[in-house]
């Protein structure tokens, strides 16, 4: 099914007869292939709005998150939070779609100031799976009641609906850019991340790889200078090159065989929990979000969620199941309440996340 429109695409789904698998560029899908029939969302492409004084964009679910970003960058503007590229590490080919981004919500390494996508999502249009087009949010934040739809789409995964349009409130984009390094061990990058993030300097990234903690400033030229300058003498640092384009798509493990976990957990947990990973077999640790965030690279089919004491895991690539966290009961009874809200017959990428 490829449908040109919102219309279209609301009556496929109205009439289909059995499940579907919601496809934008095919570049962030994970787990097995679904068994539904094929629902392509990249015929809805455009930008139907973008206002750079008031810093907001909409734009329609299959537009290409390159051409979003190309034209954001005319204006100096960018999408805050960063958003990974799958295709590295997953060995994926195809146009990663803002819409995909949202479904995931894609968030990368200014996560830690700038938040993730769903906070700077504003707006959505979807179709539900009975065919409905349903709208909320706009072009301004603002208070909402009853359910947030806004941010219940980012981070479906297509279950509760196919997106057709999605909002956002921009930011302008940094003038300058600086990386703060400090040769270490796991052990200690938790309490190098935590004393950079409490300090005056205002840090924009925080992650440790391959024995060295990078810290980000970003900002106006003359002020990153003075501030890399004062944080890599309050650590013991120096002022250097590091690659976070590569640590937000984790190219680090790109073309590596085995499965590839990502791990959300309190940031001071980050360390033990890659020290238990590697207990369990994971071969390669790198810890992001200061530490909120850790990729780890293990055997094909070794299950690394012993090593979890709190938070969740996914598994971004590979053969270990499930692919997302087991949910407790009451978190279970929720999804399914909202899985009969939105999709009373399960048609909506089922089976994606359990």
């Amino acid at each position: 099914m490829n449908p040109l429109n919102e219309a279209e695409l609301a009556e496929m789904v109205a009439s289909a007869k059995g499940p579907v698998e919601i496809i934008g560029g095919g570049t962030r899908q994970i787990g097995e292939k679904l068994a539904g029939e094929p629902l392509y969302t990249k015929a809805l492409t455009g930008v139907t709005l973008y206002e750079p004084e008031a810093l907001t964009l909409v734009a329609r679910a299959g537009t290409p998150v390159a051409e979003i970003e190309a034209l954001l960058a005319k204006n100096n503007q960018h999408l805050p939070f960063e958003p990974m590229d799958c295709r590295a590490l997953q060995g994926s080919e195809g146009e990663p779609t803002i819409g995909g981004m949202v479904a995931t919500n894609a968030s990368g390494p200014r996560r830690i100031s700038a938040l993730a996508c769903r906070d700077s999502l504003i707006g959505v249009r979807f179709v539900d799976g009975m065919g409905n087009v349903i709208k909320n949010g706009g072009r301004v934040m603002k208070n909402v009641t009853g359910y947030d739809l806004v941010k219940l789409m980012a981070g479906s995964h297509g279950t509760l609906g196919v997106l057709t349009e999605v909002s956002f409130k921009l930011l302008p984009a940094a003038r300058a850019t600086a990386s703060v390094l400090v040769a270490q061990d796991e052990a200690g990058a938790a309490e190098t991340m935590a004393r950079a993030l409490g300090s005056p300097y205002d840090i924009s990234g925080a992650a440790h790889i391959a024995g060295t903690t990078a810290l980000r400033l970003e900002g106006l030229a003359g002020s990153v200078a003075y501030r890399s300058e004062a944080l890599a003498k309050l650590l013991g640092g120096t002022v250097g090159e590091f690659d976070w384009q590569a640590l937000r798509d984790v190219v680090a493990f790109a073309g590596k065989p085995g499965d590839v976990w990502r791990f959300s957990v309190r940031p001071s947990d980050g360390p033990a929990l890659a020290k238990a990973l590697r207990g369990l077999g994971a071969e390669e640790v790198i810890l992001d979000w200061a530490g909120g965030l850790v990729w780890a690279l293990a055997p094909a089919g070794t299950d690394l969620r012993a090593g979890l004491v709190s938070g969740h895991a996914t598994v971004v690539r590979g053969s270990a199941r499930p692919v997302f966290q087991p949910e407790s009961a009451a978190l279970a009874a929720l999804s399914a309440g909202l899985r009969q809200r939105f999709d009373p017959r399960n048609i909506l990428n089922t089976g994606r996340m359990g």
